[in-house]
């Protein structure tokens, strides 16, 4: 057998497996990003009605932090059928539950034609976002790694990573697309559900293109010489405690730096610093093309000098940025809030390539997609979902500067996880 055979089992082409390990990611992040942006430009007023703008956004952030809150939950369920049934069919399973609740959004009545009933459907859809998300990444990840030839484990697993910018970049396009055609009278009306009902398209694709796939290497294996774990999950908290708390909290700075740049900057700077909504969109777009660009970067610096060392200098990095978020993000001019968003979305990328690759590598094949899926999600519900809450208060009570040493501290929380990790070095 050769060696490209044996990388690559017959039906899995290269080009297959780094497609379906990134079409999948890419409509999971569109679908969830198209929420963060209707949470800050629509649901305050649809759904969130009574009260100040400010208590609106709040109460419109507390449902977009459900989502975090089900993503364990998520991992937990397609992380046990994933461990247990294979990568493929729980790939599947994920993507559906997503496009499901991602569709149903878009059909919700709004607080006005149905009251309070509104806000819990839509926070139920939003949970099933979370659950789907939660078994999404990590066999996404999987899918790439467990195909990896010797030596490019990081490379491989850095294109469901690509599945995030490029999922920001198709939902913030369809979002500025419509304020260009629709009336703001039109888009509150209806127009904003057109992105929600679209993803169903998006979803047809993804499923098209993983039911093509076979299973990896490395869970056939696992199947041949019997070593399925029959509670994945038990096994990992029984078997990996300490590994599933470094690679959580190795994590939490990636969290933190990518909601306060998408959500927050997006809600701050349309309502304290003035910027109409399509002005800093296109902003937003253009910082997410450094984000875009710094993810195979990393990448080649983990493969060449280690996942560990990479992670490691992205997160000082970040800690620096913490410390100029507050002069940069109120400079007062355009060149600067682009500064702002493409030194911390260039910071996200150097810390997101990476971060799949090392935590699918500190987990045994047996317990490998519920163990990864644990621990980024995890990691999500301390990093991201309260992240545009806690710098909204920040913000209004103590100022922007704030905001930039909570993410420093949080980055300081990680660069001290890290030291807990298991040093990867070249394949």
């Amino acid at each position: 057998m050769t060696a490209t055979h044996a990388a690559h089992p017959a039906g899995n082409s290269k080009a297959r497996v780094l497609f379906a390990s990134m079409i999948g990611t890419t409509i999971e992040f569109f679908d969830f990003y198209i929420y963060a942006t209707a949470a800050v430009i629509v649901f305050p007023h649809l759904f969130f009605p009574e009260g100040d703008a400010a208590s609106a956004t709040l109460k419109s952030f507390a449902t977009f932090a459900l989502a975090f809150i089900a993503r364990p939950f998520g991992s937990a369920l397609f992380g046990h059928f994933g461990d247990r049934v294979g990568r493929k069919a729980t790939l599947v399973a994920a993507l559906l539950t997503m496009g499901i609740s991602t569709v149903a959004i878009g059909l919700l009545p709004t607080y006005g034609q149905i009251g309070i009933a509104a806000p819990l459907l839509l926070a139920l859809c939003r949970l099933g976002q979370g659950v789907g998300l939660g078994g999404e990444w990590g066999g996404a990840v999987l899918l790439a790694t467990e195909n990896a030839p010797p030596g490019k484990r990081a490379w491989y697993g850095m294109f469901p990573q690509l599945g995030a910018p490029i999922g920001f970049l198709c939902s913030t396009g369809i979002f500025l697309l419509l304020t260009e055609l629709l009336d703001d009278a039109q888009f509150m009306a209806w127009g904003w559900r057109i992105p929600f009902l679209a993803s169903a398209a998006l979803v047809m694709v993804g499923l098209w293109v993983r039911l093509k796939i076979t299973e990896t290497p490395d869970f056939q294996k696992t199947l041949e010489r019997g070593e399925r774990a029959k509670l994945p999950m038990l096994t990992v908290l029984r078997e990996h405690p300490g590994l599933l708390l470094a690679g959580t909290l190795a994590l939490v700075a990636t969290f933190v730096l990518f909601y306060l740049m998408t959500v927050f900057s997006l809600s701050w700077g349309t309502s304290k610093l003035g910027y109409g909504r399509e002005h800093f969109l296109l902003l937003q777009m253009v910082g997410v093309l450094f984000f875009a660009a710094t993810i195979p970067l990393s990448a080649l610096y983990a493969d060449r000098y280690g996942r560990w060392q990479a992670m490691v200098a992205a997160t000082v990095l970040i800690i620096l940025f913490g410390f100029a978020f507050a002069p940069l993000f109120e400079s007062g001019s355009d060149w600067g809030v682009l500064a702002f968003l493409a030194i911390g979305l260039g910071a996200m990328g150097l810390t997101y390539g990476p971060c799949g690759t090392i935590l699918s590598e500190l987990f045994p094949t047996r317990v490998r997609y519920t163990g990864a899926s644990l621990a980024f999600n995890m990691a999500g519900i301390i990093g991201a979902s309260p992240a545009p809450y806690i710098a909204t208060m920040l913000g209004e009570r103590h100022g922007l500067a704030s905001v930039g040493y909570y993410l420093a501290g949080m980055a300081g929380l990680t660069l001290l996880a890290l030291l807990f990790v298991p040093r990867r070095g070249i394949d």
